[in-house]
Parts: C-alpha cells; sequence; structure tokens
C-alpha cells in the first residue's frame, strides 16, 4: 500500500490528534552536525475508513527520496491511525510509547483527545513493554555486531572502528525502558549521567566494548523486571477499547 499519498496526506493532517518529535532531538542525544528531524504523529481516520471498504494505516513523508540518507534540515514523519498506533502501544513499541511522554515543548501538534492521550499512559503501559525493550535492544546490539553486506553507516565504521550510532541506541533502549519498567514514565530529554555518556558514545568517546557491557547489564534489569516492575502486568485493554470508540465518535462529531 503506498503511504504517501496526498489523500493520505490530507487525512493525516486533517485527523491528527497528536504529533511531536521522537528522534535524537527528542531523547537528547542529538550531535551538531547530524540534523535531520524525526516525527511522529497520531490521526483519527473518518468513518468511511473504519466502517466502510477503504483503509488507512499510517501516512509517511520523508523529504528524501526513497532509499536516501537523511540529513541536515530533513524531515521524516510518520502519522499512525489511532487504532493502530494504540495496538503498538498496548503491546509495548518503545518508539510508539513516545508521544506520551514527549515534554510539552517538543509537540508540534495536540489536540484535547491527544491531551487526553497522554492523561491515560498508566492505562497503556505495561510490564509487556519489558520484552518489547529487550527485543529492540537486541536487534541493535546485531546491527552493531553482524555486518550483512553494505553497513549503514560506513563512515563512522571507518572513523570509530563501530557503528557508534547502533551502539547509542542499543544503550538508549535498555536505560529508557529500565526507568518505564520501574517508573511507569520516561524522562524526556534522557536524564544525566546517561544524556551525556551516550553523546560522547554517539561521539566515538566510550569504547564498542564499553557500550556492551552497559547493555548486557540493562537488559538483565529488565529480565528481572519482567516479573519484579510495579506496573500493571498487561494494559487495560478494555478501557483502551472503549476509549477508542468514544474518541472516534466525539472527532467525527467535529467533522
Amino acid at each position: 500500500m503506498d503511504h504517501e499519498t496526498p489523500e493520505f496526506a490530507a487525512l493525516a493532517e486533517g485527523g491528527t490528534i497528536l504529533r511531536c518529535q521522537i528522534g535524537s532531538g527528542l531523547h537528547g542525544t542529538a550531535v551538531t552536525e547530524q540534523g535531520d528531524r524525526d516525527e511522529m504523529g497520531i490521526c483519527v481516520e473518518p468513518p468511511e475508513y473504519v466502517a466502510g471498504l477503504k483503509r488507512f494505516d499510517q501516512y509517511v513523508f520523508r523529504s528524501q527520496p526513497e532509499g536516501g540518507r537523511s540529513g541536515v534540515g530533513d524531515l521524516d514523519l510518520i502519522v499512525y491511525s489511532l487504532r493502530k498506533w494504540m495496538r503498538l502501544a498496548l503491546n509495548g513499541n518503545p518508539t510508539v510509547l513516545l508521544p506520551l511522554f514527549a515534554p510539552e515543548s517538543e509537540l508540534v501538534r495536540v489536540e484535547e483527545l491527544g491531551h487526553e492521550l497522554r492523561a491515560h499512559a498508566d492505562r497503556i503501559i505495561s510490564r509487556q513493554a519489558a520484552a518489547r525493550f529487550l527485543g529492540y535492544c537486541r536487534a541493535q546490539r546485531g546491527n552493531l555486531l553482524v555486518r550483512r553486506g553494505m553497513p549503514a553507516r560506513p563512515e563512522l565504521i571507518e572513523k570509530y572502528g563501530f557503528d557508534t550510532k547502533y551502539a547509542m541506541h542499543m544503550v538508549r533502549l535498555g536505560v529508557q525502558g529500565v526507568e518505564l519498567l520501574e517508573t511507569g514514565r520516561m524522562t524526556l530529554p534522557m536524564a544525566e549521567p546517561w544524556r551525556t555518556w551516550l553523546v560522547e558514545l554517539r561521539q566515538g568517546r566510550h569504547t564498542q566494548g564499553e557500550a556492551l557491557d552497559a547493555v548486557v547489564e540493562l537488559e538483565d534489569k529488565l529480565e528481572r523486571l519482567q516479573t519484579t516492575s510495579p506496573l500493571r502486568e498487561r494494559p487495560d485493554a478494555e478501557w483502551a477499547d472503549q476509549w477508542l470508540v468514544r474518541a472516534h465518535q466525539r472527532a467525527w462529531k467535529m467533522t
């Protein structure tokens, strides 16, 4: 399915209830020479996309052409339908959870339903997020250690001996996962001392071995938190189901 059609662009813009930055600028791990911007939005689809034959899951916009690397000033935007976003969020997807915790200063757009969604983060997150964060950590470690074909960022490997961006995201996910499972929140931008440590890692001022040692300890914590976290064992799916129905009805009445 083509996610970049003018029809989907208009649908996403017209129905957006929440949109924010989700990239390194939000985490506080950006470096000055890499100024691209990642954003995520959540939108309510029109009735014909819910009850009719039409379908909308997400809209994707990239200022670079397909396959091109984003650079300074580029924008990568993804806007999920509210229903798809909720399914991913209830499952604990680390990236999808970010709009729940982004500070007000990072909100590009927020409507009443967006504020309401953020206010109910405690019903959406659960211990199930631990497995998702573990999976994402391990995927980044695999990207770091297993080079299949052309590496994504050969310039970093040439300069530092390893892909420091993969290493940074690997550790970042571990840190944020542990905080979420322990407190029910994610601090954005990330709190010190991790924030500075991760920027230094991205700049090659820590070794690959140090990054791997850090993530092993963080993954061990996430393993334990799958059963010891104070979060609810499962998300409140019944509340989510009822809220989705009410949210769509309210949005449609306003159009």
